[in-house]
């Protein structure tokens, strides 16, 4: 019993001549962190929960402590963790939006063109439609329109001895 009181007052004895040979701006700040861990303690339950504005504080001010008084103090969380915050930010800030793969839809306007075009024209192929649209100043492949008259079902594809190029 009597070596650890001795023990306790030799650490005791050395923590405040480790005191003593701090700056006072360090002190200060040790006493910010010290302080905001009581303050996420005293708010939160069982387990302490930290806000994003907590993270950021806690984060700015263990940065402004030297490396040594960083591992001298008790800390609610470790310096790993305080790493995975940062890189969470970082990876928040550059990671772009979620896009939708492949081309970009065609304009609703260009399909109701090319389907009142024909309709209204019903000798007309894809081809002659795709020239009259690039007359009109619509830059799109003939293929687009193609496609714009095949989901609208009014190409029909041709099979068997009717289809054109066969033989029979």
């Amino acid at each position: 019993m009597t070596f650890r009181l001795v023990y306790r007052f030799g650490c005791l004895l050395l923590g405040w001549l480790r005191l003593l040979a701090q700056s006072s701006a360090a002190k200060d700040v040790e006493i910010l962190v010290l302080r905001h861990q009581l303050a996420v303690l005293q708010r939160s339950s069982p387990k302490p929960a930290f806000t994003s504005g907590d993270r950021a504080v806690l984060a700015a001010l263990l940065r402004l402590l030297g490396k040594r008084h960083r591992s001298a103090m008790k800390l609610l969380v470790t310096p790993r963790t305080v790493l995975r915050w940062h890189a969470q930010l970082v990876a928040k800030k550059w990671t772009y939006p979620p896009r939708r793969p492949g081309r970009p839809a065609k304009p609703e306007a260009l399909r109701a063109l090319v389907l009142r075009l024909a309709r209204e024209n019903d000798t007309w192929g894809y081809r002659r439609i795709h020239g009259e649209l690039l007359a009109l100043g619509w830059k799109v492949a003939a293929s687009t329109v193609w496609e714009i008259l095949q989901r609208a079902g009014t190409i029909r594809r041709l099979s068997g001895p009717t289809a054109p190029g066969r033989s029979s």
